[in-house]
């Protein structure tokens, strides 16, 4: 029998290889990337066609929802204002108020084109890369909200449709992560989470300091390039 299409949502990052890495083991994949008007666009896309290209991908959607970076509100889109960097993380990013880069509802959006896309391929799953236990505090990286939104693609769609939305690192911390990809021998030198560079990852943003973070408490080498 033919394996069933699962959509993964991949922007590029770690988090959403190792997600791929993981609904690859038993779904047929389908791949979604969106450009937003962030900053580092062309990079996310380029690691994006790099992970599609390694797990031969063959369904592939690149969608531009520009109207994000019109709203504004929030330092990946607005070059108004600056992207957060640290010296180190604060003690609990959860506890932490939500940062400048949090792009206002994204995640909605994101989930809302995929699933109007896994209604016309009949797929069933939905995977995203969301993590809440060790990450910067997005509301929408949180497990309730991927249960709300399960409840409106079931009242949304068609009676016999049969979406869901799958999250499985959702309580993974980060080194977790890393060593989650390392098994299932996930492509993580392909990958790029920088907020703002694009030759070489700045190392000072938040999420840097999160991808280095995890990577260290794996004890694995991270390897992309970072600035000096």
């Amino acid at each position: 029998m033919d394996q069933e299409v699962a959509i993964v949502l991949v922007s590029g990052g770690m988090d959403s290889c190792v997600t791929a890495a993981i609904a690859a083991q038993s779904y047929c994949l389908a791949f979604l990337h969106v450009n937003y008007g962030q900053r580092t666009e062309a990079r996310e896309l380029e690691a994006f066609n790099r992970i599609a290209d390694h797990y031969r991908v063959e369904q592939r959607l690149v969608v531009s929802i520009e109207h994000l970076k019109a709203i504004g509100g929030s330092a990946l889109t607005d070059k108004s204002i600056p992207v957060p960097e640290h010296n180190a993380l604060p003690a609990s990013s959860m506890q932490s108020p939500i940062p400048s880069t949090y792009v206002p509802f994204r995640n909605a959006h994101l989930l809302s084109i995929a699933v109007s896309w896994a209604e016309v391929i009949d797929a069933r799953k939905i995977f995203i890369g969301a993590v809440e236990e060790d990450s910067s505090g997005y509301p929408d990286c949180r497990e309730v909200f991927y249960e709300a939104f399960n409840r409106v693609i079931e009242t949304g769609t068609k009676p016999e449709t049969r979406i869901e939305i799958v999250t499985p690192l959702i309580h993974l911390t980060k080194p977790a992560i890393v060593r989650k990809g390392v098994e299932l021998q996930a492509p993580l030198k392909l990958t790029w989470s920088c907020y703002q560079g694009s030759e070489k990852a700045c190392g000072r943003c938040e999420s840097c300091l999160l991808r280095l973070k995890g990577f260290r408490e794996a004890g694995v080498p991270d390897p992309i390039p970072y600035e000096s």
